[in-house]
């Protein structure tokens, strides 16, 4: 998901809070990192039996149970929850995804300048191998196989869907608009021409058959928050290069 659509406006410093507790903490063993987990959500829990109408509660919350106040309200996951990391195609499943998305893929590479399993292993990933779309208000699919947002300046269809961003490593669900297409095909086509007409990615193209420069111009060029996004794009593509071997 494009990372330049969504952005977090800077806060201001605030006033210190109550000290955390040292990591050092967890080394003690199960029981001392069982103590530290109940003391942790009994706090949350007290926090969510008094309210917090005015903010004096949570702000008596230390780092870790406000982490874990947030993840009680759905606000945030666990950041192994997010995406799909599979290596390469494990599953007839996957592979009959990546035979049905093949000629557009081709095409889009030959344009990208990057071998057709780059193009493949994104979408693979943003999709959840297909099995993730996004989807119109009407639940009709957008066929938006890479999580490309609407922006002010698209003025096609478009469709509103629960996504993934990552805010100094918390993976925290938000709404965002998400660009509608009338087919695949049309889908890989703005695609292609969202990185290729867009400086910031220029890193990730002409990289032939490098799984790891591709992935990285992207993740350079701000095409998602994912930390590890990278890394993940990079294993997927070196396993589907793998299995044309």
């Amino acid at each position: 998901m494009r990372h330049a659509d969504f952005t977090i406006a800077p806060t201001a410093a605030t006033a210190a809070t109550i000290a955390t507790r040292p990591t050092a903490a967890l080394g003690g063993g199960d029981a001392s990192f069982g103590r530290l987990f109940s003391e942790l959500q009994d706090e949350v829990n007290a926090y969510i039996q008094h309210g917090d109408t005015d903010g004096g509660a949570a702000s008596s919350l230390s780092a870790e149970g406000a982490m874990l106040r947030l993840r009680a309200q759905g606000l945030i996951m666990n950041p192994e929850e997010h995406g799909v990391d599979a290596a390469a195609a494990g599953t007839p499943e996957q592979q009959a995804f990546l035979d049905s998305i093949a000629p557009w893929a081709r095409q889009a590479a030959e344009r990208l300048g990057v071998a057709p399993e780059l193009v493949q292993a994104h979408a693979a990933l943003e999709s959840g191998w297909g099995q993730r779309p996004l989807r119109t208000a009407e639940g009709a699919s957008s066929h938006n196989l890479f999580g490309i947002k609407a922006g002010a300046s698209w003025e096609g269809a478009s469709g509103e869907s629960t996504t993934t961003e990552y805010v100094n490593g918390a993976a925290i669900k938000t709404r965002e608009r998400f660009r509608a297409y009338p087919d695949a095909a049309s889908a890989f086509q703005d695609y292609a021409r969202v990185l290729s007409d867009n400086p910031r990615y220029r890193g990730a193209l002409n990289t032939g058959g490098d799984a790891r420069a591709f992935a990285e111009g992207l993740a350079r060029g701000g095409y998602a928050t994912d930390p590890g996004y990278a890394a993940k794009l990079a294993r997927i593509a070196a396993g589907l290069q793998g299995n044309r071997e």
